[in-house]
């Protein structure tokens, strides 16, 4: 005994009052769901159903037809055909569909300097033509932005490898490195770097000149600065958008105190004297002078 046919409204999961939008909305969906190339469970059963229903009320004709004396004799009413020809459609579709294939992602690795990370640059970068002969290669510029970080990743829509079948190209993914700089190290919007100085320049203190992004800047050094201590100098730094008029980190000058390993025998007794002054520091008659006083006379002599 044959199987009763379901209702086509049923199988499309819509009511008697569906329009046409809405009934062939319900067909792709189902469609797309069922395709033996997607759902091989039910062996292509509920796709042809699905199929069938679509062919019936897909025609005002046969619709109204259907709604008026439901299910008609496939081989006396012509149905089979109908249905056959519409899965044929969809098996071509989903065949077109199968041919496309988006073209694949391109990713490049651009070292930029310090500076140019800092400030921002336009950088011109070639893709090689994948080994074909009959493809040159490609030139794009890419903005780097003022205060760009490093492993940044600029996305280029479209300007990856070519699409199969009409289908899109791939993109193409940039991530900027920023090289290693002798003298300046990041720290978010700031600029870090060391300074050597004397021990003398520490002791008494002195003017020196750092040099920073923006070239050498004067800094003073006040007397009795310990090793580690760091000064500031404002609107230094990266900058926070292009323009010479954003604002700016701050460039932060670490103090390095250099001690020599090799002295002349001035410079040792000078040294002896000045470790014997500070072994008196806790007799107070003997030490007339603070300590700063009596560094500055011995480097003095």
């Amino acid at each position: 005994m044959a199987r009763r046919k379901r209702d086509y409204y049923v199988v499309l999961g819509l009511s008697r009052d569906a329009t046409e939008t809405e009934i062939k909305r319900a067909f792709r969906e189902l469609a797309r769901k069922y395709h033996p190339d997607v759902n091989s469970a039910d062996e292509g059963e509920k796709f042809r159903e699905i199929n069938e229903a679509y062919a019936v009320l897909s025609v005002r004709e046969t619709r109204a037809r259907y709604d008026r004396w439901g299910h008609a004799d496939d081989s006396s009413s012509g149905l089979g055909a109908v249905v056959d020809a519409a899965q044929e459609i969809i098996n071509d579709v989903f065949r077109r569909r199968r041919g496309k294939q988006k073209g694949k992602d391109i990713r490049y690795t651009l070292e930029v300097s310090f500076e140019e990370a800092a400030f921002g640059a336009s950088k011109t970068i070639t893709l090689p033509n994948d080994g074909s002969p009959s493809v040159s290669p490609r030139q794009l510029t890419i903005v780097i932005p003022a205060g760009m970080k490093e492993g940044t990743v600029k996305t280029l829509r479209g300007e990856g490898e070519p699409g199969k079948g009409g289908a899109a190209n791939g993109d193409l993914h940039v991530q900027v490195r920023i090289a290693e700089h002798g003298t300046f190290r990041r720290d978010g919007i700031d600029v870090r770097s060391d300074l050597v100085i004397t021990f003398s320049q520490a002791a008494l203190g002195a003017v020196i000149e750092v040099t920073t992004l923006d070239g050498p800047v004067k800094i003073r050094i006040p007397e009795g600065t310990q090793p580690g201590g760091v000064f500031r100098v404002r609107g230094r730094g990266v900058p926070q958008a292009s323009g010479k008029t954003a604002p700016r980190g701050d460039h932060l000058v670490e103090i390095r105190v250099e001690i020599p390993t090799e002295l002349t025998p001035r410079q040792r007794e000078l040294i002896e004297e000045l470790g014997r002054s500070e072994g008196q520091a806790q007799l107070p008659a003997a030490r007339p002078k603070g300590l700063l006083d009596r560094v500055r006379s011995l480097l003095d002599e």
